[in-house]
């Protein structure tokens, strides 16, 4: 810092923040398939040049969380040295630092002198990379039947990509390529501007302060959080909570939690967790970084802590190699947001022992992945949506009504959206349920239903989700929250009652109905303030009155 003061540094460092937003903008706004230009489910982010975070758009926690083990994935094999103009690498092998196959990452390299600097970085998860079956196949029972795998792997964009051989063996392998290739020329374009800006920043102020400026941005980040966690009670807790099964019995899959607050440090171990499974709810190592380190910093740290590679220095985490939250390859890992929900809640209802004011009661915290496709005369069209449901409530606050979970942050895909871009279903309901949280002190979040009809024959539908056995769990004295449930009422007057995880063909007339449900409640519903279970009686959200209860056992 010897170099750069603290001007320099305050403009430099707001500079790179405002990059990487930038950069998520340019994502988004350059995307095609609805999942990444309606739901937002990709990322972006600036790196240093041994791979570190610096700084990252404010889109899906889980993605950015690992994704410098993502990149030095990719170093390890491609040092930074060996780089040249116009080379980029990629990685989403979910054993080698990425997470599951559809996110995929690519990272450009950012030349200021012939020397890179940097990395612009981006990820998306794309609609379609081939696999068993369009969009997810629930029944892969290995890695290679989820979709094309690229290793940490460099390629030169103008020879490679740009017309070139590795373009066109992605475009052979996917069902909707005008979306697919679309959707990578988006993370093109979103690195293009991270690396223009850090290269503007270069110019104005010398390569040697911006690297200062990265450094110190950890640098801060780091102490920002070891002060945060020596101000925590310490000692040692337990958390615990599990999916419901694993789509082949009805064994709940158990996620174990041990979190040490020392001085000014946190150890969490997940020793105890169950066994890796045959299907792909298996949740790869970086994919469970992620979700512990959201926890922590979620609960530990406050918002205006930038979340770069410093905020994880003062975090160690250990995982079982061979168990559902580290697994050895070829499993599937598809699914790994469920059990990576399942590290989220158990590590957030450990910290609960230390800190009850700062948590949230556990809410739906479930990625429920519904989708629908169809083969016609013009090849797949292939719809994919990632719904969340309530969020858990807290000692101050109501949990968030129908919206997507912590971990994932995916926008609503509107209905209008939807009407254009598909013919084979439409969109017949969409509301909040009501009833559908746990009371409390401070209710959770409510879930919702969605509708859809299907218009042609021929349509498949595949969906994974959770919490249809096992309700989320309130905190001092919370209700519980209400169980999801996928339902098909056939043109035929019956009605099908779906698993959590499954596929089945439709037909012109069937109804699919989707139900997320909500959050668990925070403290006592005796303690609730009237006006709050008024407001929610107005609102048509509560169909009952908790307190006519309280006055017929008073009576």
């Amino acid at each position: 810092m010897s170099q750069l003061g603290p001007i320099d540094y305050a403009v430099i460092s707001q500079a790179l923040i405002a990059s990487a937003r930038e950069m998520g903008v340019k994502l988004i706004r350059s995307a095609y398939s609805t999942i990444l230009r309606e739901a937002r489910d990709g990322s972006a982010g600036l790196m240093d040049r041994f791979g570190n975070t610096v700084a990252q758009a404010e889109l899906i926690p889980m993605q950015l969380g690992p994704i410098g083990e993502t990149l030095r994935a990719c170093l390890r094999r491609h040092p930074v040295e060996t780089l040249k103009e116009g080379d980029f690498l990629i990685n989403n092998d979910p054993f080698e630092g990425g997470q599951h196959i559809p996110d995929v990452f690519i990272f450009t390299p950012i030349f200021v002198g012939g020397r890179v600097v940097g990395f612009g970085a981006s990820v998306a998860h794309h609609l379609d990379l081939g696999g068993g079956a369009p969009g997810l196949n629930i029944h892969a029972s290995d890695v290679y039947q989820e979709g094309l795998r690229f290793p940490p792997s460099k390629y030169d964009f103008q020879r490679d990509w740009n017309g070139g051989s590795f373009e066109r063996l992605v475009t052979a392998n996917v069902r909707v390529p005008d979306l697919t290739i679309g959707d990578f020329n988006a993370q093109f374009a979103a690195n293009a501007i991270g690396v223009m800006r850090v290269k503007q920043l270069c110019e104005r102020y010398g390569t040697d302060k911006v690297e200062a400026a990265m450094k110190e941005m950890q640098d801060y980040s780091e102490r920002r959080v070891r002060a945060a966690i020596a101000q925590a009670p310490k000692g040692t807790f337990y958390g615990e909570d599990a999916v419901d099964d694993d789509g082949l019995t009805d064994e709940p899959l158990v996620v174990k939690a041990k979190v040490t607050i020392s001085e000014d440090s946190v150890e969490i171990d997940f020793e105890g967790t169950c066994a890796q499974v045959k299907r792909n709810l298996n949740c790869p190592y970086s994919s469970t970084l992620s979700a512990a380190l959201s926890c922590v910093k979620s609960v530990l740290t406050s918002p205006d802590i930038p979340y770069n590679e410093g905020m994880a220095r003062p975090i160690t985490i250990k995982v079982p190699y061979g168990s559902l939250l580290n697994p050895r390859p070829p499993a599937p890992v598809r699914a790994r947001m469920i059990p990576a929900y399942r590290v989220f809640n158990a590590v957030m209802k450990a910290m609960a022992q230390a800190l009850p004011d700062k948590v949230i009661a556990t809410g739906f915290d479930c990625t429920t992945a519904f989708c629908l496709s169809h083969l016609g005369e013009k090849g797949y069209s292939v719809y994919l949506e990632i719904f969340g449901g309530g969020y858990g409530a807290s000692r101050g606050a109501d949990g968030c009504d129908a919206v997507d979970s912590p971990l994932s942050n995916c926008s609503n895909a509107p209905v209008e959206s939807l009407d254009i871009d598909y013919d084979f279903f439409r969109i017949v309901g969409y509301e909040l349920a009501p009833d559908s949280f746990g009371l409390g002190a401070r209710r959770g979040g409510a879930g919702f239903t969605r509708r859809c009809e299907i218009l042609r024959d021929d349509v498949q539908l595949a969906i994974y989700s959770d919490r249809f056995r096992l309700a989320p769990e309130g905190l001092l004295g919370g209700e519980p929250g209400q169980r999801g449930y996928c339902r098909v009422h056939r043109a035929n007057g019956t009605t099908e009652e779906l698993r959590s995880k499954a596929a089945v063909d439709l037909a012109k007339g069937d109804i699919v109905e989707m139900f997320v449900g909500g959050g668990a409640g925070f403290g006592r519903v005796e303690e609730r303030p009237d006006s709050m279970i008024d407001r929610d009686l107005a609102d048509g959200l509560l169909t009952r009155d908790p307190r006519a209860a309280r006055k017929l056992a008073a009576e």
